[in-house]
């Protein structure tokens, strides 16, 4: 009886401190400035899909990661445990683990997957060093058939693992029946030089073996020198996709900084089905545009600021031409970050983070939903607070997602 008495005790005392825990987090949440999108243009129904990561901030003294989604505000603390222990997932993410549980346990990487109608395919890269300080590098390989939810799934080595110091995903195809998997790897030299090189591995998912290493691109340099890999956001990680651009980046460390030489970097793009690697005429799209641009697998969509007004700028992928300029409806200011993303023929363009010297000033975010065509314009806001004491905190955005 003593035995089930210090149980139940044990078992009230838990519950009594989750539920202070829950009331104190409640109190404090509560406490805390709710931000919304007042309307200015347009209709408040095209904000349902809209989700801003960000944070607020009162200088060093206070931090608290807050989602607005649906026009709504939550804070991390008003989250369960299970959500804050496991964090914020991609929505495309949500979706698969919904559909295919059992396939998609343990993956979380959204450039790491591919999807179409009929498959689902998945490759990482899962490396550990020994105690030699050699690096022991292995894939692992996911399919799932949709149809009948029938999963292959393996392990398989690394081709010349014992040169590579790291490898990266960064994205994955199915071609013929075949995984394709683009990583950008840092190789060991043996030397002062330092290497870095993009790979693209043919996996034979039958057979499971790897039917093909074929090394794109290889730099290597010595500092000062530095050279770098970029690809543009991907609005689209696991759809098809027949090409990607690859910025090669070259420059030297001062002590004031990096210092690019423009005239060595350049803009590659590889086409998965032709196999062809090429450089981008820097007159079609410059680096700085394709850099900061955003790719859905058949069109780059560049921001520029011109005559005083943002422009997105569409570029058909295969064709590597300009298929579309238009002008949205919001004025430029080169001190406020910029955000977007492209879906279902609207441009979501949102604006915050004003930094005037080095310091943040506490401006409302401005959101703009325009139709990516025309640039007419379907919703225009800016966020509102609704405590009057909360001129002290700072709203900084971190990323903007599209449901």
């Amino acid at each position: 009886m003593k035995r089930y008495l210090c149980s139940i005790i044990i078992g009230m005392v838990v519950i009594l401190s989750i539920g202070t825990y829950y009331v104190k987090v409640a109190s404090s949440a509560s406490s805390l400035p709710k931000y919304t999108f007042k309307t200015l243009e347009g209709s408040d129904k095209e904000l349902d899909p809209v989700i801003i990561n960000a944070s607020l901030q009162n200088g060093s003294n206070f931090y608290e990661p807050l989602t607005i989604e649906s026009n709504t505000t939550t804070y991390a603390s008003e989250r369960s445990y299970l959500e804050n222990l496991t964090g914020r997932q991609n929505q495309q993410i949500e979706r698969l683990v919904k559909e295919h549980r059992s396939f998609m346990r343990g993956k979380d990487s959204i450039s790491s997957l591919y999807e179409d109608d009929d498959f689902l395919a998945y490759a990482s890269v899962n490396s550990e060093y020994t105690k030699s300080g050699n690096m022991e590098a292995k894939f692992d390989i996911g399919l799932l058939e949709k149809k009948d939810e029938e999963e292959t799934s393996f392990q398989i080595e690394l081709p010349n693992q014992g040169r590579i110091m790291d490898a990266d995903v960064r994205d994955v195809q199915l071609v013929h029946s075949k995984i394709q998997v683009l990583t950008m790897n840092d190789v060991n030299s043996n030397n002062e030089n330092q290497t870095k090189e993009v790979h693209l591995y043919t996996i034979d998912v039958a057979n499971k073996k790897v039917l093909s290493d074929k090394t794109l691109v290889s730099e290597s340099f010595t500092d000062p020198e530095q050279v770098d890999f970029q690809m543009p956001i991907d609005l689209a990680p696991s759809q098809p996709n027949n090409m990607v651009f690859i910025s090669l980046i070259k420059g030297v460390n001062h002590e004031d900084g990096f210092e690019e030489k423009l005239k060595e970097s350049k803009l590659l793009s590889y086409n998965y089905e032709t196999e062809k690697l090429e450089t981008v005429k820097k007159e079609l799209l410059s680096l700085d545009m394709a850099r900061s641009g955003y790719a859905d697998g058949k069109n780059l969509y560049a921001v520029e600021m011109k005559s005083g007004k943002y422009r997105i700028k569409t570029f058909d992928l295969s064709s590597q031409t300009l298929t579309n300029d238009t002008e949205l409806d919001i004025a430029a200011n080169k001190k406020e970050q910029d955000f977007a993303a492209i879906k279902n023929g609207r441009v979501y363009f949102l604006l915050g983070n004003e930094v005037d010297q080095d310091v943040l000033t506490n401006k409302p975010a401005k959101l703009l939903i325009a139709d990516i065509k025309t640039g007419k314009t379907l919703y225009k806001g800016e966020t509102v607070i609704n405590k009057k004491n909360s001129k002290s905190f700072e709203l900084i955005i971190d990323d903007l997602e599209i449901k």
